[in-house]
């Protein structure tokens, strides 16, 4: 027999749980397209939807469910392939919108809610805790997405795109990847990356990047030019091809070369180099260090703007 205070905490919990499902259910849509179908929510009252890119990419039409029913017609914004995420607009009347939270006051432990339409069951409520902050995922275009939060909230697919929800009813998350076979591990995009990349997608209807016009990986430096550079680190990035007139064509740098500065940061990695080319680099010009053929040679690349 359950003591009064073991009562007291589930009906705590239970109260948690309900409360941020009434604040959140009524925003939360049932995302669909041709060959699939996801989630989002609504944060704006005039009708901004945001979901996965990887829930509406190259679908020609799509449409979403609210919960009192309504069927309507949904437009694409601009879609964020590098970190999963959609903005949509509707128009309608009377509609919910979900408040943002802030995704850097959460912590491991912390109870949060999931509300989505897995296998099409629309507005379906789990919870569970933030299990780690800080993980790292692949994105379907192979760059990195980091700073995901990872959850136990049961999370299946068509949860895509749909609110990870605080108890005090605030978004700390959109919901973006589960791992197949496994049971208990999922990830959302941190809300407050969600509201850099949708500014930019109602902007501009995409986000800038910078690129330098290369292809590349991760490498180890021989032990030896490591000392005899004095280095601090064995570890940088082996360019193995360039683009003809690219930025890094322009600069000078070539196949072969290992990249192991950019613009004063140690660059150890391709995720590392990755992270250095943020929109405000487009058309910067950048110191860079390299490694050709053992000999270090400094240059100067001016990154052009993704999809100019």
């Amino acid at each position: 027999m359950r003591s009064a205070t073991d009562r007291d905490l589930l009906d705590a919990y239970s109260r948690a749980v309900t409360g941020a499902v009434a604040r959140v259910a009524p925003a939360v849509v049932n995302v669909e397209v041709k060959n699939g179908a996801g989630s989002g929510f609504v944060f704006t009252p005039d009708g901004l939807i945001i979901t996965n890119s990887h829930v509406v990419s190259k679908a020609p039409t799509t449409w979403v469910t609210l919960l009192d029913g309504r069927r309507l017609n949904a437009d694409v914004i601009g879609e964020d392939p590098d970190t999963d995420l959609a903005v949509l607009r509707v128009s309608a009347d009377a509609l919910s919108s979900a408040q943002l939270g802030d995704s850097s006051q959460l912590l491991p432990g912390q109870l949060v809610v999931a509300i989505g339409n897995p296998f099409g069951f629309q507005h379906t409520v789990t919870a569970g805790v933030v299990s780690a902050l800080g993980r790292g995922l692949r994105s379907r275009t192979g760059r990195l997405m980091e700073n995901l939060i990872q959850t136990d909230a049961a999370l299946n697919p068509g949860n895509s795109g749909g609110p990870l929800v605080t108890s005090d009813g605030l978004v700390a998350g959109v919901n973006t990847a589960i791992i197949r076979g496994g049971q208990g591990i999922a990830f959302s995009v941190p809300i407050n990356t969600a509201r850099a990349v949708v500014s930019a997608l109602i902007r501009d209807g995409r986000v800038r990047r910078a690129v330098l016009g290369l292809s590349a990986q991760t490498t180890a430096i021989p032990r030896r030019l490591v000392h005899d550079h004095g280095l601090p680190y064995g570890d940088g990035v082996l360019i193995s091809e360039v683009q003809p007139g690219s930025a890094a064509d322009t600069a000078g740098l070539q196949p072969g070369d290992i990249l192991i500065d950019f613009g004063g940061t140690p660059i150890r990695s391709i995720d590392a180099l990755h992270r250095e080319l943020t929109g405000d680099r487009i058309g910067q010009a950048v110191p860079v260090r390299v490694l050709r053929k053992a000999t270090p040679r400094r240059l100067v690349v001016t990154p052009a703007g993704s999809q100019d």
